[in-house]
Protein backbone atom coordinates (compact mmCIF):
# COMPACT_ATOMS: atom_id res chain seq x y z
CA UNK A 1 0.00 0.00 0.00
CA UNK A 2 1.36 3.06 -0.69
CA UNK A 3 1.77 6.59 1.65
CA UNK A 4 -0.10 9.35 0.52
CA UNK A 5 1.96 12.54 0.23
CA UNK A 6 3.35 14.02 2.53
CA UNK A 7 1.06 17.38 2.07
CA UNK A 8 -1.97 14.89 2.52
CA UNK A 9 -0.33 13.38 5.39
CA UNK A 10 0.26 16.61 7.48
CA UNK A 11 -3.22 17.58 6.85
CA UNK A 12 -4.78 14.38 7.82
CA UNK A 13 -2.75 14.87 11.43
CA UNK A 14 -3.15 18.57 11.83
CA UNK A 15 -7.06 17.66 11.76
CA UNK A 16 -6.70 14.88 13.67
CA UNK A 17 -4.04 14.68 16.52
CA UNK A 18 -4.75 10.75 17.46
CA UNK A 19 -0.91 11.04 19.14
CA UNK A 20 -2.05 13.32 22.00
CA UNK A 21 -4.44 11.13 22.89
CA UNK A 22 -2.77 7.96 23.41
CA UNK A 23 -4.33 6.54 20.09
CA UNK A 24 -0.88 5.25 18.27
CA UNK A 25 -1.23 1.85 20.70
CA UNK A 26 -4.32 0.73 22.31
CA UNK A 27 -4.04 -0.05 25.73
CA UNK A 28 -6.21 -2.58 25.97
CA UNK A 29 -6.66 -5.74 24.15
CA UNK A 30 -9.80 -6.87 21.82
CA UNK A 31 -11.52 -5.08 19.28
CA UNK A 32 -14.47 -4.24 21.30
CA UNK A 33 -12.22 -2.88 24.00
CA UNK A 34 -10.40 -0.44 21.33
CA UNK A 35 -13.75 0.33 19.66
CA UNK A 36 -14.38 1.66 22.97
CA UNK A 37 -10.84 3.96 23.40
CA UNK A 38 -11.08 5.19 20.19
CA UNK A 39 -15.02 6.19 20.55
CA UNK A 40 -13.96 7.92 24.09
CA UNK A 41 -11.08 9.44 22.42
CA UNK A 42 -12.75 11.12 19.76
CA UNK A 43 -15.15 12.51 22.46
CA UNK A 44 -11.85 13.75 24.02
CA UNK A 45 -10.94 15.57 20.89
CA UNK A 46 -14.50 16.98 20.17
CA UNK A 47 -14.10 18.41 24.04
CA UNK A 48 -11.16 20.05 23.18
CA UNK A 49 -11.96 21.65 19.85
CA UNK A 50 -15.53 22.72 21.71
CA UNK A 51 -13.69 24.50 24.06
CA UNK A 52 -11.24 26.25 21.79
CA UNK A 53 -14.29 28.06 19.82
CA UNK A 54 -15.77 31.39 20.36
CA UNK A 55 -18.33 31.84 22.55
CA UNK A 56 -21.82 32.47 20.18
CA UNK A 57 -23.47 35.40 19.76
CA UNK A 58 -26.08 37.13 21.99
CA UNK A 59 -28.57 37.42 18.79
CA UNK A 60 -31.07 34.87 18.65
CA UNK A 61 -30.62 33.62 15.08
CA UNK A 62 -33.05 34.11 12.33
CA UNK A 63 -36.49 31.75 12.42
CA UNK A 64 -36.17 29.45 9.34
CA UNK A 65 -38.26 29.45 6.27
CA UNK A 66 -41.45 26.93 6.47
CA UNK A 67 -40.98 23.38 4.43
CA UNK A 68 -42.83 23.04 1.16
CA UNK A 69 -45.09 19.98 3.18
CA UNK A 70 -45.35 23.32 6.34
CA UNK A 71 -46.95 25.42 3.07
CA UNK A 72 -48.83 22.36 2.00
CA UNK A 73 -50.15 22.37 5.00
CA UNK A 74 -50.77 26.12 6.03
CA UNK A 75 -52.77 26.68 2.04
CA UNK A 76 -55.02 23.72 2.74
CA UNK A 77 -55.72 24.99 6.21
CA UNK A 78 -54.60 21.82 7.76
CA UNK A 79 -53.18 21.47 11.15
CA UNK A 80 -49.76 21.01 11.33
CA UNK A 81 -48.72 18.16 14.04
CA UNK A 82 -46.10 19.04 16.73
CA UNK A 83 -42.64 18.32 16.61
CA UNK A 84 -41.65 15.12 17.70
CA UNK A 85 -38.92 17.41 19.69
CA UNK A 86 -41.20 19.44 21.05
CA UNK A 87 -43.97 16.93 22.38
CA UNK A 88 -42.48 16.44 25.64
CA UNK A 89 -42.93 20.59 26.65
Amino acid sequence: MRRPPAADRTRTWRTCPRTSHGMRRCRYRGQGKAHIQHVLAAIAINIERLSRRPPPAEDAPAPRRPTAFQNYLDQRELPRLKSWRTLGT
